[in-house]
């Protein structure tokens, strides 16, 4: 094409890249220009001398940036097509560009950089080492010729350790061969880059000192624009060689770091004082600092702590934090605390035992005095980045020792109690903190998310500081307590809504409370752990307890705090029993705490708060303390009918809280027949209102149950007229009562104290022995009126009973606001409503009554296979009465009610602490087939058919648009619908995972997340199924052939759902186990042929490629699904050859390949390769079925060529010169010319 056709085209190039670029372009000529251009990049045969047309430096620097584009996409596309001299005509002149095609330094275009950077980079990942030897040199020499070229050559170098090492955005055997040329010019390289820094900050450093050494007398002068210019030219190639080594410092061999005594690290540590250049300086530092491996070359590291570097690291936090709050500083200060930081963890690394050459450094003081001033610093987000190098250097084994350290648990203690106080809000301005959080913090929620993070971490690194030095925490804490109690309340600006005086959660005083109240907790845990008893301060605790003890508020906030105070002093009570008495009358006083006596308006959530937190103090020291409480059980007992024998004095909760600490102390009586007799005395007044006729009535049918909750009524006053709320208090205090007593009451936990006490009534076939619950006969008295509400409730979702709700009530049986929130993620507004009455509208109890209501009643079912055992599994026809009354009327029930029945009847709660043993799993082996198996194998077969639907419905809305849907915000309803789909598939999942599989290898994969957590999703780590067996119960639900039917198609169907973190845990725990139960015996096919038809198997096969094809682009799942489709293929595939017809569907498929491994795999003769070996090959004859993320779906594929290797493996036996076999000599260096 001649020149002037270049020209033309590159005319009309010009005039589409500012069409595309302005503003005030329409669409359509938009789209057009952009069309033209990118057709033109992908079928012009000229579109390199026409990008270097474009690039020169007259053009403007959008037509030179698209000039660069089309470069770079001759280089990336085209490259494998272009002769060899068309490389090298391209490869000089983007040269040429480099050594003068640019503008000046501080006057040319970062994306100009970026892009001609690129190209080069683009180059050598094509070319070097073997046809571009002489890369290195030539980057050399464009250095030589300026600031410009320097700083560009600093991009390449990057950029290219970034898609070799960093990112890996190469094929294996050209990434080997870049990263060991990079590796064996590490040493010419790194001195390259330490000479340039060197050279140009010195440059820098002697321009701009030149004005500072003027004659003291004479009047100051300013630098002349051309020094100027120089200087910041000389600092941005400082910059670029500061980034440029941060790219390979994590990489590189640690002698190269520490070569020539340590000289990078010398200056670094000089570059913390340059303003300028602070910042880049400490990123490679915490970079050098934060480097794994051997210890042996991580010792040289501790020349930081030498007096040198240390005095340039203190100084610079100095300088930075001394002018105040400025972004830039406060960067650089982050930054430090991070190499501080890591520093710390690789002291802790290097010395160990009194075996180690390695001592406690010198300058340890010094370092501890540091590390505290930023401990101190005003900025939280500072504070927190502390705490984990002080707990590490505290549980240390040497260091914890140090005479040193010891002397700085004072100071740190006396930091932390300033760093508890929750201040730093980043919408107030009441503390120096609050600056320094909005620059950390979008919301008062984000910084009150990470200061209730921050405090527990605090509160773990003051317990290791405390088990140090016990006494002196204890000290602190002491008069802390002493002086919060004597000093008069400050309830700051923002006052209560409720009465005169009252704090908010934001008032000083309030503040203050809370953070000695949580100090003094964190520090008498370790005290007696840690002192022998005779050392404990017995005098001063009960002094403290006293004085709190006599301490009278009616702040409910400070009152709440109090009782904290009063539970963590507790401990000293065991040494002197006469205080029991004196707490027992604070804590019961507080459970009727009113801040306005007889008033009519609804209590605040502080005063409810104090309440509640009151009856679980009481629960919590009877449940730790039983042995010791026993004593004053008459007491007690007293005081709590005095309270239940006025109905509205407390709440139904309360009511059943205080019931609770009474059976934690009645378990202690181990004596059967009197703890019965005491169950049934407490549990008469429950048993004579749950077991009447109206009640029985009221129970039985949902009209009648509608009517007396007051459902089915038309309330003029939502907030205050509520005409049913006593019966609706009625039912709860019942059913709450019910399951206190179920979850509290046990036998002794010795087995000869149980007997002794007549808790035992038989021993079973292994020897173990079979327990008595004393709660037993009283609860199943209840059992029939229980399943009854069940039944009932569930009957409620009927259309005909959902009619009969009243005006006001229609929506009493929807999902509760937090609930949605829940589901949806959706952060919970900060808590400043404490001193707000909480006037709930009767719509709102209502919901909240039927929703608590059918939590707890499926908590009774819950625990009473665990807390009764035989009795309750025993119980005649009980699976009838399950499945008449928990899983009745499922069509109806939402999935919001269906979740937690699923959760707490059957599937598995054993995580966050807590341990709930479920029906199913308590249940003994003996009653699977009677009782176990007839409730499961419906419901399974129920859930597979009702989560096929739903995720139908999912599936055909993403196909589909409803523009008729009437919600007020469908969008919303849509994801609610969703994820409670989600969530619904995970408790499906989770259930029949704990049903069916033993966790011998699932376990690792197991911790089940929180509700809307997927995280899990992109794990890597893949337990092979192999490792997981089916339970006694698995396969006696697998020996019914609907179940086992059910339970196969709802595990491989889920694989395709649009759930990736059930996907993962159902191919890792579930998938194989099922499958490997219905295979037939190897060896016996013709005898047993098991129960698989060819349709089946390739129907699962199928099941799992589709569920490759939904989740390829998730890695962690992409594995796993591999790693049983391989399974499955390689089992069956000898028995049924369809498995060869599903395989040759795969797209883009290699059939010689799919020949060759089935070769192999049939034929028992030949040697097998690894198992990891065979997988990677099955991988990538499935490669075409695995999913892509969207951004990959469509992006152009870059093929990169190998080259001939650089390092060929030489068999033992041959022995010949391998130059002697190079027919053609030498590689020609394509770009010698």
């Amino acid at each position: 094409m001649s020149g002037d056709q270049v020209n033309s085209l590159c005319d009309q190039l010009m005039k589409a890249v500012t069409v595309m670029m302005d503003p005030a372009s329409t669409q359509r000529y938009r789209l057009e220009a952009l069309k033209f251009c990118e057709e033109f990049k992908e079928k012009c045969p000229v579109c390199v001398p026409c990008g270097l047309k474009l690039a020169v430096k007259t053009q403007t620097a959008i037509v030179r940036h698209f000039g660069l584009q089309i470069l770079e996409h001759v280089v990336k596309f085209r490259w494998n097509s272009m002769g060899r001299v068309e490389k090298v005509y391209l490869k000089n002149n983007v040269m040429g560009l480099i050594s003068n095609g640019t503008q000046n330094i501080l006057e040319e275009e970062s994306h100009i950089k970026d892009v001609l950077s690129r190209i080069v980079v683009e180059m050598i990942k094509r070319e070097w080492p073997q046809h571009w030897p002489d890369m290195l040199k030539e980057l050399d020499t464009l250095s030589k010729e300026g600031e410009t070229q320097t700083e560009l050559v600093m991009f390449i170098l990057l950029r290219l350790a970034e898609d070799v090492v960093t990112f890996q955005t190469l094929p294996p055997q050209r990434r080997r061969d870049i990263q060991q040329t990079l590796t064996q010019n590490m040493e010419k390289i790194f001195s390259f880059l330490l000479h340039t820094l060197q050279e140009n900050v010195n440059k820098y450093r002697r321009m701009v000192e030149v004005p500072q050494e003027q004659d003291a007398l004479s009047p100051p002068q300013k630098m002349d624009l051309s020094q100027e210019l120089k200087a910041q030219a000389n600092c941005r190639v400082g910059i670029a060689a500061l980034n440029t080594l941060a790219g390979y410092i994590d990489w590189v061999a640690m002698s190269h770091i520490t070569a020539d005594n340590c000289k990078l690290l010398e200056m670094l540590c000089l570059l913390l004082n340059e303003p300028e250049l602070q910042v880049g300086a400490a990123e490679c530092l915490l970079i050098v600092v934060s480097r794994k491996g051997k210890l042996e070359d991580r010792k040289p590291l501790m020349v930081l702590f030498e007096d040198v570097a240390m005095h340039y690291i203190l100084s610079a936090a100095q300088t930075a934090d001394g002018g105040g709050l400025v972004e830039k500083h406060y960067v650089f200060l982050k930054r430090l605390c991070q190499v501080l930081c890591s520093l710390g963890s690789q002291l802790c690394a290097l010395v160990q035992g009194s075996d180690s050459d390695m001592g406690t450094p010198a300058n340890f003081g010094k370092y501890l005095e540091s590390f505290l001033a930023f401990t101190t610093h005003p900025s939280q987000f500072l504070r927190s980045s502390t705490q984990i190098t002080w707990g590490a250097v505290f549980r240390h084994e040497v260091l914890s020792r140090d005479p040193l350290l010891l002397a700085m648990i004072p100071k740190y203690l006396r930091a932390s109690m300033t760093n508890l106080v929750k201040v730093g809000f980043p919408s107030k301005t009441d503390s120096p903190s609050c600056e320094y959080s909005r620059f950390d913090f979008d919301s008062d929620e984000d910084f009150n998310y990470f200061f209730n993070s921050f405090r527990a971490q605090q509160g773990e690194v003051i317990r290791m500081a405390c088990r140090l030095d016990p006494r002196t925490g204890f000290q602190m804490a002491g008069e802390w307590l002493k002086y919060q109690l004597s000093s008069p309340v400050d309830i700051g600006q923002m006052n209560s809504k409720t009465g005169e005086g009252l704090c908010s959660i934001f008032s000083p005083s309030f503040v203050q409370w809370e953070a000695m109240t949580f100090f003094l907790e964190s520090v008498i845990s370790p005290m007696f752990r840690t002192l022998d008893k005779k050392e404990i301060p017995v005098s001063d605790g009960i002094e403290l307890l006293q004085l709190v003890l006599s301490f009278e508020t009616k702040d409910p906030l400070i009152l709440s705090c109090v009782l904290t105070n009063v539970s963590a002093l507790f401990p000293f009570v065991t040494y002197r029993p006469e205080y029991l008495p004196e707490v027992l009358s604070k804590l019961f006083a507080s459970v009727t705490f009113e801040v306005v006596e007889e008033s009519k308006a609804p209590r605040t959530r502080a005063v409810k708060n104090v309440r509640r937190h009151a009856c679980s103090s009481i629960i919590k020291m009877c449940r730790d303390y039983p042995q010791f409480v026993l004593p004053n059980f008459d007491m007690l007992y007293n005081h709590v009918k005095q309270l239940l024998s006025n109905e509205l004095l407390l709440t139904q909760m309360e009511k059943c809280a205080l019931m609770e600490a009474l059976v934690l102390i009645s378990n202690q009586f181990k004596d059967y027949e009197k703890q019965k007799a005491f169950l049934e005395e407490l549990l008469s007044p429950v048993a004579n209102l749950w077991l009447s006729e109206d009640m029985r009535r009221v129970l039985m049918n949902p009209e009648d149950f509608i009517q007396f909750v007051g459902a089915d009524n038309k309330i003029a006053d939502p907030v205050m007229e509520d005409p049913c709320g006593l019966n609706r208090s009625r039912i709860s205090f019942c059913v709450y009562t019910i399951l206190g007593v179920v979850k509290r009451s046990r036998w002794p936990t010795s087995v000869e104290e149980a007997k002794a006490g007549g808790f035992v009534v038989g021993y079973m076939s292994n020897g173990n022995p079979i327990y008595r619950n004393p709660c037993s006969m009283q609860i199943l008295k209840l059992l029939d009126n229980l399943l009854a509400l069940i039944r009932t409730h569930n009957n409620l979702y009927m259309p005909e009973m959902v009619a009969k709700l009243g005006e006001t009530f229609a929506k009493a049986l929807d999902m509760l606001e937090v609930e949605k929130n829940a589901i949806l993620g959706l952060p919970q507004p900060l808590l400043d409503l404490y001193d707000s009455p909480v006037y709930k509208t009767v719509l709102e109890r209502m919901q909240g009554f039927f929703c608590t209501l059918y939590d707890n009643c499926f908590h009774v079912l819950g625990n009473a296979g665990s807390s009764m055992q035989q009795d309750f599994y025993t119980v005649e026809g009980l699976a009838v009465e399950l499945l008449n009354s928990a899983f009745v009327n499922l069509n109806n029930i939402p999935d919001y009610r269906l979740r937690p029945m699923l959760r707490i009847l059957c599937s598995e709660l054993l995580h966050a602490g807590v341990f709930v043993k479920p029906l199913v799993l308590s249940c003994p082996p003996d009653h699977y087939e009677s009782l176990i198996c007839p409730i499961l194998g419906p419901l399974f077969t129920y859930l597979h058919m009702r989560l096929s639907q739903k995720w139908q419905v999912i599936n055909q809305r993403s196909l589909l648009c409803d523009e008729d849907t009437a919600d007020d915000n469908p969008e919303s309803q849509e994801m609610l619908e969703e994820q409670l789909v989600r969530l619904l598939t995970r408790e499906v999942m989770d259930l029949i995972t704990v049903c069916c599989v033993s966790k011998k290898g699932a376990e690792q994969n197991n911790a089940v997340a929180a509700d809307g957590d997927d995280e899990e999703m992109m794990s890597t780590e893949v337990t092979p199924p192999s490792s997981s067996e089916l339970t006694e119960l698995g396969k006696c639900l697998m020996k019914q052939e609907d179940v086992c039917t059910a339970l196969l198609i709802t595990a491989f169907v889920s694989l395709s759902w649009k759930d990736t973190l059930s996907c993962q845990r159902t191919t890792t725990q579930l998938c194989w186990p099922l499958l490997k139960q219905v295979l037939p015996l190897k060896g016996l096919e013709s005898v047993l042929p098991g129960t698989l038809i060819p349709d089946a198997v390739t129907w699962f096969f199928t099941c799992v490629l589709k569920g490759l094809q939904m989740h390829g682009q998730h890695d962690g799942c992409m594995a796993a699904l591999v790693h049983l489709a391989f399974q499955i293929y390689e089992a069956l595939r000898p028995r049924f050859v369809e498995l060869k017809a599903v395989m040759e569907q795969v797209p883009d498929i290699q059939k010689e390949s799919l020949e060759q491994f089935d070769t192999k795999l049939l034929n028992p003769t030949l040697q097998k390769a690894t198992d990891r070996r065979r997988k990677d090959q099955f991988k990538r004859l499935i490669a075409g079925c695995i999913g892509k993320p969207l951004g990959e779906q469509f992006r152009k594929e870059v093929h990169i060529r190998n080259l001939p290797s650089l390092f060929k493996k030489v068999k033992p036996p041959l022995e010949t010169d391998l130059l002697d076999n190079n027919e053609d000599g030498n590689l020609i260096a394509l770009f010698e010319l």
